[in-house]
């Protein structure tokens, strides 16, 4: 199954509901990167919660990102999207290797450790929106939805996960959902939301069984008159190109350019969100400091 978004509404409006399925987005992550069991689980839900707050964004251009700045052995994760369904992101530590937690799952919650979540939102303003919260046990979820309570004030119920293989670690399901509720949404909505959510399996469970962003949302507000407003397809996708690292060699100066040619060898430069690697010659690097002039 391809991975995709669907959007949509329930309950008279009263509820915001977002659902993916990014099992060939984590997995292009994890190959890219060469991620552990335990950086795939921690990246992939972080991926695939910043596509379904990509989604949310109004302009093509806008782009969202989630970092966590912590302490744990994983040492940082970020994910950026747009409102066009890709997504891009890296862990600092991607080899990290944790026993598992006290319910036998991958420890997240220990990778991420203590820190601060950040979520940027470039909407074409002279300075992003940012929000920050202290992380509460970096299980990634939980963190989300205390930062959407206490940053942006909106109650809501975040659920991600990430399923990999035993054998060779390939991802076997990844996605998650986003349930928000709108101001003055009645109680009695609130009440049967809460009933759906605490009884819903995970997220992992549901997907693994087959599941859809779809079905997923229906089984949680079937009986709310749950609308699809928008479905798009979503992929791992960097933007990053030989043209824009050269620029950014170009950035740097003809002091360091010229350093850099001092010691005659060519130089790599690494893309952190794709694990691409561009590599210049010492003729090209001349090339660039003579385009300074």
């Amino acid at each position: 199954m391809s991975d995709y978004l669907v959007r949509g509404t329930a309950a008279n409006d009263f509820v915001r509901a977002f659902a993916v399925t990014t099992k060939n987005v984590t997995e292009t992550a994890r190959k890219r990167h060469a991620l552990s069991p335990l950086a795939s689980a921690a990246l992939g839900r972080t991926l695939a919660a910043a596509l379904m707050m990509g989604a949310d964004m109004k302009n093509e251009k806008d782009v969202l990102t989630i970092q966590f700045l912590c302490d744990g052995p994983i040492g940082g994760i970020t994910a950026t999207s747009n409102s066009r369904g890709e997504v891009k992101g890296f862990v600092e530590n991607p080899n990290v290797i944790l026993p598992p937690n006290q319910y036998g799952k991958l420890d997240v919650g220990g990778a991420v450790g203590h820190g601060t979540l950040h979520i940027l939102k470039d909407i074409g303003l002279k300075e992003p929106y940012a929000g920050e919260v202290d992380i509460q046990n970096g299980e990634i979820a939980e963190d989300l939805t205390y930062y959407f309570a206490v940053s942006e004030q909106v109650p809501s119920v975040v659920a991600l996960g990430v399923l990999t293989d035993k054998e060779d670690y390939s991802i076997v399901c990844s996605g998650g959902y986003i349930l928000q509720l709108m101001p003055d949404c009645p109680e009695e909505i609130i009440a049967e939301l809460e009933k759906a959510c605490i009884t819903a399996p995970p997220v992992t469970q549901m997907l693994r069984d087959g599941g859809t962003p779809e079905s997923i949302l229906k089984s949680l507000l079937g009986g709310m008159n749950f609308r699809v407003m928008e479905q798009m397809p979503v992929a791992f996708r960097c933007d990053c190109s030989r043209e824009r690292v050269e620029k950014a060699l170009i950035a740097m100066g003809r002091g360091e350019i010229r350093s850099l040619i001092a010691e005659g060898k060519p130089v790599t430069l690494n893309c952190h969100f794709c694990n691409t690697d561009y590599t210049f010659t010492m003729e090209e690097l001349i090339e660039i400091l003579q385009k300074l002039g």
